[in-house]
């Protein structure tokens, strides 16, 4: 075998599929912010709900200042700013339109949308959980994967979407 990369023909693959590999998700449009306000769950648009390996990809969408959250993650968390700006009280660096940031697991924080900015658009990708932390570091709820789910079901169904409408996101 070759450390090289092969050259590929233009031919698609003729092989069976590999067992036990769900299907593929392609979401159009999640970067344009015109559609249908039932697709959000409470700022939280789900993309990916990966029960399988214990994540997920949200868009984060948030119209108002303010303190959203204080946290502790179990694992990695990536970050990429669409729109507007936010930040943590901890740290000094700002999360600004077209960046990204990476959050180690264990490290706690407070995110923060300041003062005039109209509406903060995330894509994060979760994995692990949230601890939801006072200001003490005192522990006071958990969400993960699987409440985002419930999250999501309940939300899909109270607009009329119907519970099984999130299925489509969960791999």
């Amino acid at each position: 075998m070759s450390n090289e990369r092969p050259v590929a023909e233009a031919v698609a693959y003729r092989g069976l599929p590999l067992p036990n590999v769900p299907e593929d998700l392609v979401i159009p449009n999640v970067l344009g912010l015109d559609f249908d306000e039932r697709l959000w769950d409470v700022w939280f648009r789900p993309l990916v709900l990966n029960v399988s390996q214990g994540y997920f990809v949200n868009i984060l969408r948030v119209r108002k200042s303010g303190i959203l959250s204080r946290h502790r993650h179990t694992g990695p968390v990536h970050a990429t700013t669409l729109k507007g700006k936010w930040h943590y009280l901890e740290h000094p660096w700002w999360a600004t339109e077209g960046s990204h940031a990476f959050e180690p697991p264990g490290d706690i924080h407070t995110l923060e949308v300041p003062e005039g900015v109209e509406e903060m658009v995330t894509l994060f990708h979760v994995t692990g959980a949230y601890i939801y932390v006072d200001a003490d570091g005192k522990a006071l709820g958990v969400e993960d994967v699987f409440s985002k789910l419930q999250l999501a079901q309940d939300h899909y169904e109270k607009v009329g979407l119907g519970r099984d409408y999130v299925q489509q996101f969960v791999r």
